[in-house]
This record gives C-alpha cells, structure tokens and sequence, in this order.
C-alpha cells in the first residue's frame, strides 16, 4: 500500500555497529557461502527511522556545543502529547521519569521495592531481557504459564496466578504489555482482572508496556494504570520510543508513576547509581518522534506489519502445518512452536534453526524464553527480503 513513507528501502547495514547483521545468535554456525544475512531476530527494525528522527539530531549536532543540560520542555510535551493521542493518558510533567531503559527501570524498581530473597512474579514464556536482568539478583522468581485457548489464543490463568503470588508471597509483580515474546495485546477485561489479583494480593506492579504503540488492526493497548484507580497508584508503567520507532542505540525510556511516594522512591534509587541521566541526542530523537509525522509513521509501519503478519502465516499453513503459530496482535515478532514438525521428521530443534542459519536466515532459539522447541522471528523488514527469507526457508529448510 502506498504512503507517505518508505518501508521497501533495502539497507545496508555491515559495519553500522548493527547487532542483527553483524552477530549470528547461534556461535558454532556460519552462513553457506553463496547465501546473504538476512537478520530476522534481535527486536529491532529493518526500516530507515522517520526522517524527523534524523533532522532533530542533525540540528542538534551542528550546533558545536555539547554541556551539562536541562532537559527541553518539548521533551515533557512530546511525551505527554504521544500519550494523550496514543493511549488517552494526561501525565503532568512531574509524573514523568527518565529512564535509561525499560531494563534499567525494571532495575531501579526492584532495588527500590524490594529486598534479597522476595518473591518477583512473571508469566512465562518471558521476555528473555527481564530474566537475565532479575537473575543479577537475589530475588525468588516465581513464573505462571500462560495457556492457549481452543481458538490459540495465549491466556493467563488467573486461578494459577493467585495460587503461585499467595504461596510465595510476592511482593512484585512484572506485567508484560503487550506481551513479549507472545505477541498478545491483553483485553480491558484481563488487564482489570490480573491487576485486581494484584491488588488482593499487595503486589507493586512493573508494567512493560514499551510495545504499546505497535498493535495490529482490530486490537488496542489498554494501559495497565488505566483500568482502576488502584491500578494507577499501584504501578510504575515502563515506555520509550526505542522498539516503536527502531532506537535501541540511543539509549533512553521513561516511567509514568502517578503515587507520588512511588515516584519519590524511584527518583531516590536512581540516583545512587549516579548514570541514570537522559542522553542529549536521546531526547531530540524523542522529540522527533513523538509527533504528529511519527503518528502516521506508525500507522503505516502497522500497515505493513500486517501484510508480513498475514503472509507469514499463510506460507507456514502451507509449508510447514505441524508448526503452531498464535497469530500475533501486536509487535513485530512472531514465535513458532515447532515441537510437532520436529517430532514428524525426527529433527532436533537445533539442527532446524542450525539449517535457517546456514541459508542466511537469522532467527532466534526461544528456549531461552522459557519455551524448548519455539523460534522467535522478526518480521520488521523489507517485503522482499520477508520473501525472501521465505523462499530460503522452503527450499532449504523445510524439505
């Protein structure tokens, strides 16, 4: 479909400091010779970023200066603006806190709240950052699996949750909106649901919801503090521009905490550490972004999503039928359960995503997910490199 912005444009991307070309996620294999990378895992996009991005930080640099700062009130107001359009919300400039990630937040939060040997609760599968981030602590994780309904939709299982947070105690609960690696934009009803368990329970609620801008037709993000009026002081929400608008390199995110005692505490956390400070270029990309170009950028970004969304799944009911695929309602990421089509041809896991590798599909192992047997895959690239990623995987692959 055409628009306003070109998602078709092929970049070259070796020798652009670009984790997704220049590092193959499993070690011991190489790419056949005769066979391009084409990167298909790591969670950012294969797209040039809105140009905005680029001309904020053009004129910023040629300015040859570079010093202590304050902050812009635009970038306040931008926040506040992308907020107000996207998801409804009015945050007052002082309800906002730089972050240096939703990681570092996440971080921030746990060492605020918590003490060694509490209980933390996630679902699984789990977002492979928060597990290797809560594993640097001395905290107890305590995981409830998500299910999938008869239609193949993932769910929580509310009965399992309240079980598994009163045994344990927990004393923070991290919710993933929409949820990665699964893909699932969580219905008002369910988010009001898990957060009254929350609240039953007196559990501080970390909500991820750094994907929230990037759901596909036919769903919409609830924010996590919308929901109640306990939900909003319960929860320290954790956003940023960096998976919507391809950013990961310029390091910055920001929390919405509307309890004032909440965000006194964070501040306070952060602030021992001394490197929780908004990057200068980080703050004009924000600001480029979070824009009225940036709102159509978006949904035309979704727009193509969709197409590589729905083709995806139509070349695996064809090729390869035993995979489960849970169609995805937002982000670009799509994770394959491929136990049965390794168990009808007698191949391992591995040698199945050893045999994408070697045709220069890189896409990602998902047990460190949580679930053995699944690939995780990036579907935010250029439809003819999607095709052709495609092409490989029946000639080489799944044969």
């Amino acid at each position: 479909m055409a628009g306003r912005y070109n998602f078709e444009q092929i970049i070259d991307r070796r020798g652009k400091d670009a984790l997704a070309v220049d590092m193959i996620p499993f070690p011991d294999v190489r790419v056949k010779e005769g066979f391009s990378r084409i990167p298909m895992w790591v969670a950012d996009m294969n797209f040039a970023v809105l140009p905005d991005i680029q001309e904020k930080i053009i004129e910023r640099v040629q300015h040859p200066t570079f010093g202590y700062f304050s902050p812009r009130e635009e970038y306040f107001e931008a926040i506040r603006f992308w907020q107000n359009r996207r998801h409804g919300a009015d945050p007052r400039k002082e309800e906002i806190l730089f972050e240096n990630s939703v990681l570092g937040g996440l971080c921030s939060a746990v060492t605020a709240f918590t003490e060694p040997g509490d209980a933390i609760f996630l679902h699984a599968p789990t977002y492979i950052g928060f597990l290797g981030t809560l594993e640097k602590f001395d905290r107890k994780l305590v995981f409830s699996g998500l299910k999938r309904d008869e239609r193949g939709v993932w769910r929580m299982d509310y009965a399992d949750m309240e079980q598994k947070i009163a045994e344990n105690r927990v004393k923070m609960a991290v919710f993933c909106s929409p949820h990665n690696p699964c893909g699932r934009v969580w219905e008002r009803e369910e988010v009001e649901t898990a957060m009254e368990i929350f609240r039953k329970h007196g559990c501080l609620v970390v909500s991820d919801e750094i994907w929230s801008d990037l759901i596909l037709p036919g769903h919409r993000h609830i924010p996590t503090q919308s929901v109640s009026e306990d939900a909003k002081q319960r929860t320290i929400a954790l956003y940023a521009p960096s998976k919507t608008f391809s950013l990961a390199g310029l390091t910055g995110a920001y929390s919405i905490i509307y309890n004032q005692e909440l965000r006194e505490k964070m501040e306070k956390t952060a602030a021992r550490t001394g490197y929780n400070h908004l990057h200068l270029l980080s703050m004009y990309a924000l600001i480029g972004a979070y824009s009225e170009n940036g709102l159509v950028w978006v949904r035309e970004l979704m727009e193509v999503l969709e197409g590589h969304v729905e083709k995806t799944l139509a070349f695996f009911a064809k090729t390869a039928p035993e995979i489960r695929i849970a169609k995805p309602e937002g982000t670009y990421m799509l994770y394959l359960d491929c136990a049965g089509w390794c168990e009808k041809h007698g191949m391992p896991i591995r040698s199945l995503q050893e045999k994408g590798v070697e045709a220069g599909v890189i896409w990602q192992n998902g047990e460190p997910f949580g679930m053995p047997g699944t690939i995780r895959m990036n579907l935010a690239l250029p439809e003819s490199l999607l095709d052709e990623a495609l092409d490989r995987l029946a000639k080489y692959v799944f044969v």
